[in-house]
């Protein structure tokens, strides 16, 4: 009866075990919330309740999302509850009836943007947020007035994000580099980089990894749309000082952007198409037998463009989005300018296509998935406007053909994923990136030879110092893959303190060197519990890819398959190579050539000095080794070349360095809530030298590298901007921008060694001893809004505008103004903005060429004073 009673007592427990097991773990609740283009939004307030009376007898405290947007609730009573997500300046959403079960249970939550708000503001108050690698720390986010204040012209604001930015720093648009950066009205929001964060997940290059990242906005929202016009005339314009009558300038650019709901709180779409047509003034100043030669020349240009995004969620979980843009050209009258004189005008047409895909969302129980794919086809062709023989006088003067012809044809990819998974203190990620291309290129240049002379008196007496010519067919065709993959923890040791380890791994096909490791690491540290004081330091290896265009010339220019012909103190204009077949130059890379890599190493505070000001300060050491030259194996030895079939034999080697010092000091102010004002300064101090100029640049000293050392930048570097709105309906934007001189190199305009290059200094004279003039100019903007109609409400919970994410903790309603245009069904803007208002001269074009006239002295100056004026109808 015993054993009996055991064994029944046995069989119950086994029965029972997986209830009871169930019944202890619970159910696991896990919320992703998202924005309306899918992004995951970190540190949203998530509350659980329940609505029975077995799920509320339990009270549960609030959680946070975590860096992937994920709130976590363990051991839940099975039954029915009522999620609730909230996030500044987004709308709060509750979804009631949830059920969860016994195990995970998973639940995705879309909020969108306060219908009132056109900005977001995040405080950073916390001190496990100041810990946040991607938080507002060592960053700037421009706001919507400075984003409208940027030149229309994609590549004239690309040059203005990166004089904003260090030394360096690359452009990505919604993690993607390359291709041309979208038209104003799609940029969402823009954060200018401050310090080196050295995460593991990104490339890199001999410059580091500071991103100036772009982020685009969906169309969600009741449809919405608006054109505009810009105006520029050369009335307004400021006349360079090299020229004796103003050149003509003009440009006609319109714009049309649509935005909207395809399917209620499940898809939108935006589209933008621009046109322009307009025409710049080059200046030409040169030297000719028969005087001095001063004129404007025009440039005309059209442009074209189309971009195209649509944005959907796949599922509850998943978000996809699907963009196009395509950009067309064509431009002549280049080349021309400077010391090159009309004739060597060539014209340039050229289309860019890019499609993009992105998908995040998370993946099975426990990871977040983010995956994007680009593929980017281009077309570009040249055509000259003459076709004859180049005459080159050294910084004086040069006529005859521009000689470029072909083109090239390429087809690009990039495709990363990249892994989150979130485990305690520890938030691991890893990913994979594949970019490449195919290339074929019938590019041509100098085909019909070039006659190089030292001076106007030897061009006076027909003595050319050199001939040269490339014959051959140009085409090539080749295929280029690289890769990289990442493993990195980000580990908070304690509440104030983590530590970022992480490696990474590259290789590239063109080249055999395949030890590519890059350990880094860097530590953050919050002291207070405000969480307004961060330091941050770090220390990394970094790789970088052999650039194509290198590779390209090694295969086109080989000796063989395309010669170069090298001759010195030919005939004049008949260099007297009939029946002759004199020494060609030859490239190639050297065996064994490994990738360029760098050590970096920086430290740096962030501190939010009050709710609206913050400042930072960093200092960055980067040595970088391995830094890519030309050297010359067949180098005239006592004026005779070692092989006699050839002339130079460019071999790019990897022995190069390059030092640089960096030390940055920023601030910018936040006060949205007294008339939208925003300052931003920063400042830059930066001592880099190399000894090496390029992979086929040749040492004017031979192999003596010791001789070549010479600063590659400016010095000092300082931008600014200040927006406001003084009253209702008007904004005011200044930004300004200032660097000390550049350095050039002093050559004496003759070739002293005989190797047919002309960059030969004076005895005693380092490379780039000289410094131009500094820098400095100041522009504005000035918009000013009218608004009528009264707004229907929104479509699906959509954004009323641009979303801005400013970091600093300024709070309250936009602007401090109440109504106004921006509440106005129909809104009409019309601005008038400037570049250099003051129409300082800033020269440039500096000659270091001893046997020029022009010697020591500038020959043109940057961006004289430009007005353009202009209106937008939005709706």
């Amino acid at each position: 009866m015993l054993k009996r009673g055991f064994l029944t007592l046995a069989l119950v427990v086994c029965a029972a075990w997986p209830a009871l097991a169930q019944m202890d773990r619970g159910g696991r609740l896990l919320v992703t919330v998202v924005d309306q283009s899918g992004g995951v939004i970190p540190r949203a307030t998530v509350t659980v309740t329940g609505q029975d009376n077995a799920t509320r007898a339990v009270a549960l405290t609030p959680a946070a999302t975590s860096g992937t947007g994920v709130a976590t609730f363990e051991r839940l009573v099975p039954g029915r509850y009522t999620i609730q997500a909230s996030f500044d300046a987004f709308e709060t959403i509750t979804v009631p009836n949830v059920r969860v079960r016994a195990g995970d249970n998973r639940q995705r939550i879309m909020l969108p943007l306060k219908k009132v708000d056109e900005s977001l503001t995040v405080g950073r108050d916390k001190q496990s947020a100041a810990l946040d690698p991607r938080g507002d720390a060592f960053s700037t986010v421009l706001t919507r007035e400075q984003i409208a204040a940027l030149p229309d012209d994609p590549d004239e604001m690309e040059a203005a994000l990166k004089a904003m930015s260090p030394p360096g720093a690359t452009m990505r648009v919604d993690g993607f580099t390359g291709g041309k950066l979208p038209p104003k009205s799609q940029i969402r929001s823009i954060r200018l980089p401050r310090m080196d964060m050295m995460a593991a997940e990104n490339h890199g290059g001999m410059n580091g990894m500071m991103f100036i990242d772009i982020m685009t906005q969906p169309g969600l929202g009741s449809f919405r749309g608006s054109t505009d016009v810009t105006l520029r005339d050369d009335a307004l314009n400021a006349r360079n000082p090299f020229t004796p009558v103003k050149g003509d300038e003009s440009l006609r650019q319109y714009g049309l952007n649509l935005s909207g709901p395809i399917r209620k709180n499940q898809s939108s779409y935006s589209l933008n198409l621009t046109g322009a047509t307009d025409y710049t003034s080059t200046n030409l100043l040169a030297a000719t037998p028969d005087g001095t030669l001063a004129e404007a020349i025009r440039q005309p240009a059209d442009r074209y463009s189309i971009n195209a995004r649509v944005d959907s969620a796949i599922n509850t979980d998943h978000s996809l989005r699907l963009s196009f843009a395509r950009n067309s050209s064509a431009r002549r009258n280049l080349g021309v300018g400077g010391f090159n004189l009309a004739t060597t005008a060539y014209r340039q047409d050229s289309v860019d296509n890019t499609a993009r895909v992105s998908e995040n969302g998370p993946l099975g129980k426990r990871f977040f998935t983010q995956s994007r794919v680009q593929v980017r086809w281009s077309d570009t062709t040249s055509t000259s406007l003459v076709e004859a023989p180049t005459i080159r006088v050294n910084d004086a003067f040069t006529s005859g053909g521009a000689q470029q012809a072909g083109g090239d044809h390429r087809v690009e990819f990039e495709a990363a994923t990249d892994l989150d998974y979130v485990r305690g203190r520890h938030s691991w990620r890893t990913g994979v990136l594949f970019e490449g291309g195919r290339y074929r290129s019938d590019s041509s240049s100098n085909y019909l030879g070039t006659f190089t002379f030292a001076s106007l008196a030897d061009y006076a007496a027909g003595k050319p110092a050199s001939y040269s010519r490339r014959i051959g067919d140009p085409t090539v065709r080749y295929d280029n893959f690289q890769a990289g993959v990442y493993l990195q923890d980000d580990w908070r040791v304690h509440k104030a303190t983590m530590l970022s380890l992480g490696l990474r791994y590259e290789a590239q096909n063109l080249l055999a060197d395949q030890r590519n490791f890059s350990p880094r690491a860097s530590i953050t540290w919050s002291p207070f519990k405000d969480g307004k004081t961060t330091f941050r330091g770090g220390i990394g290896y970094f790789t970088d890819w052999l650039g194509t265009s290198t590779y390209e010339q090694t295969l086109r220019v080989d000796g063989y398959r395309q010669r170069e012909l090298n001759v010195p103190f030919p005939g004049y204009p008949d260099p007297g190579l009939a029946g002759l077949t004199p020494p060609t130059n030859r490239y190639l890379l050297s065996h064994g050539l490994r990738l360029p890599d760098s050590l970096s190493a920086n430290i740096g505070i962030d501190r939010q000095i009050a709710g609206a000001l913050r400042m930072n300060a960093s200092y960055t050491y980067r040595f970088g080794a391995h830094v890519l030259r030309g050297s010359n194996l067949n180098a005239p030895v006592a004026g005779v070349r070692p092989d006699l079939d050839f002339a130079n034999v460019v071999e790019v080697v990897a022995d190069a360095e390059q030092k640089v010092h960096q030390f940055n000091i920023g601030a910018n102010l936040v006060a949205l809530n007294w008339k939208r004002t925003f300052l931003f300064v920063n400042y830059t101090f930066i001592k880099a030298e190399s000894n090496g100029t390029g992979p086929f640049s040749l040492p004017a000293s031979g192999n003596d590298l010791s001789s070549e050392w010479g600063p590659i930048m400016p010095r000092h570097r300082f931008s600014g901007a200040f927006n406001m709105a003084p009253v209702q309906n008007l904004s005011i934007s200044l930004n300004a921008r200032q660097q000390s001189g550049s350095p050039y190199n002093i050559t004496t305009g003759r070739d002293n060694n005989g190797d047919g290059v002309f960059n030969d200094r004076p005895a005693g004279v380092p490379r780039n001893s000289a410094w131009t003039a500094a820098q400095w100019d100041i522009g504005g903007r000035i918009n000013y809004a009218i608004g009528f109609g009264t707004r229907p409400p929104a479509s699906g919970g959509g954004p009323q505008g641009v979303m801005i994410v400013i970091g600093g903790g300024a709070s309250g309603p936009q602007g401090g103004f109440s109504g106004g245009a921006a509440d106005k069904r129909y809104q009409l803007n019309f601005y008038i903005a400037a570049s250099n208002i003051t129409n300082h001269n800033n020269y440039i074009g500096y000659s270091g060429v001893m046997t020029s006239q022009f010697f020591g002295q500038p020959t043109n100056v940057a961006n004289p004073r430009k007005v353009e004026v202009g209106m937008r109808f939005g709706f």
